[in-house]
């Protein structure tokens, strides 16, 4: 299977287990259900729920235990988006060819989809996490009430499950923060001269803390070696340096049609880019530079190659 195949065949995972937590049922809010719905559902490339999953799948096969938290990765994104067109931050019109979440709606509705999108994610992540410790307790309280000197056999696997889970849980928390702090950073110095550290910290936080955290998720997740953590940890810090770059890039040179929304916004806004910063030219240098550290790092482990073409398709996307 190619790159293109095995990329539309994981976003067809991501969409179907979405659909799960889609809202039909006939209510009050009603509407602000299909306000969420719009925004969950409107597409994208699905990039971090399958950094999370193909993470995971370097060291097991059993993809379906990193789908809950994968979703949530897909809530939080599309909480961050909704926010981002709104008119008190990038004031934008349209997401994926189609008007943006106010627009469809009003601007009431998609602040509130998107704090519901962000709830949501909590509650899936939550759930599981009670579920997992309900399994530990059954299991810990079936082993007391033996009469047998069985050993605790398999028990303190799901004790390392659940260690996992919360270390994840807690790196979650600390990514949609960072992605908040970076976002906020980005619309103070709106139309102002900043230094090359302040725009690397505005695009290490706003974009890449999610996108570093979806790799690590998958890691942690999967009981990767410390060592392991570390070495994917870098591959996704490059990646999520790169996803910001190039899409200064696009801004500057994107096709609308293909986009599916307006170019040049961020210099009309006058928003200190990689482009405005350090000229298209070098911003393409840059964006090489690190996607080419970022395929040789991930180069180091077995089975590789969907991660490795991920970084050169980040680096080569049109939209």
């Amino acid at each position: 299977m190619d790159f293109k195949e095995n990329l539309k065949e994981y976003q067809e995972i991501v969409n179907n287990e979405l659909q799960k937590y889609v809202r039909k049922e006939k209510c009050p809010e009603e509407i602000l259900n299909n306000s969420m719905e719009y925004s969950l559902m409107a597409g994208g490339k699905r990039l971090r729920p399958i950094l999370a999953i193909a993470t995971y799948q370097l060291f097991k096969s059993d993809y379906e235990k990193v789908m809950p938290y994968a979703m949530a990765l897909e809530m939080v994104h599309n909480f961050s988006l909704i926010h981002d067109d709104l008119p008190g931050i990038d004031n934008d019109d349209f997401r994926h060819g189609k008007p943006t979440n106010h627009k469809q709606f009003n601007e009431a509705t998609a602040i509130l989809a998107g704090d519901g999108l962000l709830n949501c994610a909590f509650m899936v992540i939550s759930d599981d996490l009670k579920n997992t410790f309900e399994q530990y307790q059954n299991q810990l309280k079936q082993f007391f009430e033996s009469n047998k000197n069985e050993k605790l056999t398999g028990k303190e696997n799901i004790l390392i499950e659940l260690n996992n889970k919360t270390k994840v849980f807690n790196e979650f928390t600390i990514a949609i923060d960072r992605m908040i702090a970076g976002e906020y950073v980005d619309t103070e110095f709106e139309g102002k001269q900043i230094t090359g550290d302040l725009l690397e910290y505005i695009h290490k936080n706003k974009t890449g803390a999610f996108l570093k955290y979806s790799v690590r998720m998958g890691a942690i997740l999967a009981n990767a070696k410390e060592e392991e953590i570390e070495k994917l940890t870098k591959y996704a810090e490059n990646i999520g340096l790169a996803f910001q770059i190039k899409d200064d890039i696009l801004s500057e040179e994107g096709d609308e049609a293909v986009l599916g929304k307006p170019v040049g916004n961020d210099k009309e806004k006058g928003k200190c880019t990689y482009v405005s910063k350090y000229g298209l030219q070098g911003a393409k240098e840059i964006l090489d530079r690190i996607t080419n550290e970022a395929v040789e790092i991930v180069k180091e482990f077995d089975n590789s190659e969907f991660l490795q073409e991920l970084a050169i398709y980040i680096k080569k996307r049109n939209k």
